[in-house]
């Protein structure tokens, strides 16, 4: 069969729109001329509907000629707006104006003095309502087409510019037979023809007063990013009950006239009921540009998002260590094609290797360093105690003084919300690492010297689709068609996405050193060691979001997907908290940030203890070992059989987190640390 040669198709690709002006201008040019003679007969109904040949070619000339300046050929008849009725009433106008000259040029007598303003009339109303006739014809050929039905739920300015992509589309995926806003009061009006049913709150009952027949929809579209949390999650159990899907749109301001409809899954993350926060952008672009910034675990959940906010910032060299071959790749394969202008260097490093850490100081001297790295899963922790206690505290520790000695300005190290009140081994590690980074930064701080290295601890809860953690497990599950495993009905954990996480580190290193104002109430706590807390907004039930999850798929839970509780595993407590007993939270100036007031530690006291940890994780002792993390840690409270010891969570919202003395009893809460 032969083939079209490419210059061939190219020379078709460029008469196209010359074909196409060609046409507009020949139907442009009749309606002119038919318009001529129509405004002779309204202007004069007397004189009659015949005229010389003349008069149908010089209205078509003289519309066509006074369309040029007002580029009317040009128009694409489908797409036509405001704009183009605008262009189309000059064009008009001019057009009588001229043909009214040419008469009186010719001798010719001007049937009435409002002959003119009566022929710019006509023409205004035949070009314009040609195209008109056309866009509306074509948009409900194009609704014909779509067998889907959705419904659209969001605001009514994001549903007028999701109507309109689909009257772009040649072959739309869906008809929209009706729109649920979130404004009160607009309820029976219309947007480019579709009705507004009423607002969101009373989406069960506008779906049960719908025709079965006609108006039924397939789909609820939602037409809003910020249409998230405890709303959308209202909207998702009255979608199960009626066996519908609910998909969110794409980005509409991204969209091209040609481009496909694509429609996605609502993220877990969109159930979420968080506020965007304001995060302080100059302050952070001030501490990291220009700079030799590490990160460690770079090849992480949080290390990895931590490298690529940072990279934002442009800093002078960003250094990645991780003791991962394969992570480590992947996250400086992303930044060299996301960020090819930052200068990298990957380091394949373990953090519990002293000698091989103070190379790595001595060579790159960092400037700042994020300390990320962590074994972080509660039972493998458990089951290889000493391995935790090495690289939580041990490693800690090796990170942190090798820091100090090379001349970092600061180390921002990552904490856990399982560091607070400790039932497992992973918990009491981290809650040692604190310990350690506190006794640091407080005699930092007390000396008030100018090379001295700030020790920034930030703390939060779980992750939301970080390595290891829950969601992920989810999504395998329900691939296999489940069950979802949960380990108890009760069970609760603050979630945060990664990126919110890492934003409002960068946000608590910033106001941890360069925003620090001496006299604040911030800067008092940091001088005595205090913890920034992010705040984590309200916890969620963990079979929630295994339910929530099976919905987002299209399913019931209990009845297509099945949910079994397992027990709790080694280590593990129902609630996680974000604040210990004498830990009064106590707010920053920062919305997103709050801070646990510390509690005094001796950096020689921990220090020793540290040491004696080392050995015995050396000498692979676990009574030891556990002996001397109770020690260091005196509220630790090891669950090292899964039992569950709480019936209730000792404060259901982290708002009002500051009324409650928490911890895992009232005589741990009371404990007094080391001095």
């Amino acid at each position: 069969m032969a083939t079209q040669c490419p210059d061939t198709r190219l020379s078709a690709d460029r008469l196209r729109p010359v074909n196409r002006i060609a046409v507009n201008m020949m139907l442009d040019g009749g309606l002119g001329a038919l318009s001529a003679p129509l405004a002779r007969w309204l202007a004069d109904p007397h004189g009659g509907l015949l005229h010389p040949l003349w008069f149908l070619a010089g209205g078509a000339i003289t519309f066509l000629l006074s369309s040029l300046p007002f580029r009317v050929p040009l128009q694409y008849w489908r797409f036509s707006g405001v704009g183009d009725l605008l262009g189309i009433a000059g064009a008009s106008f001019a057009s009588a104006a001229l043909f009214a000259l040419g008469l009186h040029l010719t001798g010719f007598p001007i049937p009435t003095p409002t002959f003119p303003v009566i022929h710019g009339l006509v023409l205004l109303v035949c070009m314009g309502g040609a195209r008109i006739v056309y866009r509306v014809s074509y948009r409900r050929a194009t609704r014909r087409q779509a067998s889907s039905q959705v419904i659209l739920i969001g605001s009514d300015n994001a549903a007028d510019l999701l109507i309109r992509a689909v009257e772009r589309d040649p072959d739309p995926p869906f008809r929209i037979a009706g729109i649920l806003t979130q404004g009160r009061g607009q309820a029976g009006r219309r947007i480019h023809g579709v009705p507004i049913l009423g607002h969101v709150d009373t989406l069960d009952a506008v779906l049960s007063r719908l025709r079965p027949d006609t108006l039924v929809p397939h789909r609820l579209v939602v037409t809003d990013a910020d249409f998230r949390g405890e709303d959308l999650a209202a909207v998702l159990e009255v979608a199960e009950r009626r066996g519908l899907v609910v998909q969110r749109a794409p980005v509409l301001t991204d969209l091209a006239p040609a481009n496909r409809l694509e429609l996605r899954p609502v993220a877990i993350e969109d159930l979420l009921n968080r506020p965007q926060v304001t995060l302080d952008h100059e302050g952070m672009a001030a501490l990291l540009r220009g700079r030799t910034v590490m990160v460690t675990g770079a090849g992480g959940s949080i290390g990895s998002e931590l490298t690529r906010q940072i990279a934002q910032y442009a800093p002078g060299r960003l250094l990645l260590l991780d003791h991962g071959e394969f992570a480590l790749w992947q996250i400086d394969l992303e930044l060299s094609e996301r960020f090819p202008a930052v200068r990298r260097e990957t380091i394949l490093a373990d953090i519990r290797d002293r000698e091989r850490i103070e190379q790595v100081f001595a060579r790159h001297r960092p400037e700042l360093v994020f300390h990320a790295a962590a074994l972080k899963h509660v039972p493998m922790v458990e089951a290889n105690p000493c391995e935790g206690m090495l690289t939580n505290v041990i490693g800690t520790r090796i990170v942190a003084d090798a820091a100090a000695r090379h001349g970092a300005r600061a180390l921002v190290m990552i904490s856990t919300d399982k560091a607070v009140n400790p039932s497992s081994l992973m918990g009491a590690s981290k809650r040692a690492a604190e310990m350690y980074c506190q006794a640091l930064d407080v005699l930092a701080r007390a000396g008030d010297a100018p090379g001295a290295m700030r020790c920034v601890t930030v703390r939060f809860g779980n992750v939301l689709g970080s390595t290891g953690s829950v969601v992920p497990v989810f999504r395998r599950q329900l691939e296999r068609g489940g069950p979802l495993t949960v380990t108890h009905p009760d069970m609760q954990r603050y979630f945060m996405t990664v990126s919110e996480a890492v934003g409002l580190v960068l946000q608590a290193s910033v106001r941890g050193t360069i925003r620090a104002r001496a006299g604040s109430g911030t800067d008092a706590l940091l001088r005595g060691g205090g913890i920034f807390v992010l705040d984590m907004g309200k916890p969620v039930k963990i079979v929630d979001l295994a339910r929530q999850m099976i919905r987002l798929a299209g399913l019931r839970p209990d009845r297509d997907v099945p949910i079994r509780f397992t027990g709790l595993r080694p280590g593990e407590k129902l609630f996680e908290e974000l604040f210990h007993g004498r830990e009064a939270p106590a707010p920053t100036e920062h919305p997103g940030l709050r801070m646990a007031t510390p509690r005094m530690v001796d950096r020689d006291q921990v220090g020793r203890t540290i040491d004696r940890l080392e050995a015995a994780c050396h000498d692979d002792d676990v009574p030891a070992v556990l002996a001397l993390i109770a020690g260091l840690v005196p509220e630790f409270v090891h669950n090292a059989t899964g039992t569950v010891r709480e019936t209730r969570p000792h404060s259901t919202d982290v708002g009002t987190i500051d009324a409650d003395i928490t911890g895992a009893d009232a005589t741990d809460a009371e404990r007094t640390m080391p001095t």
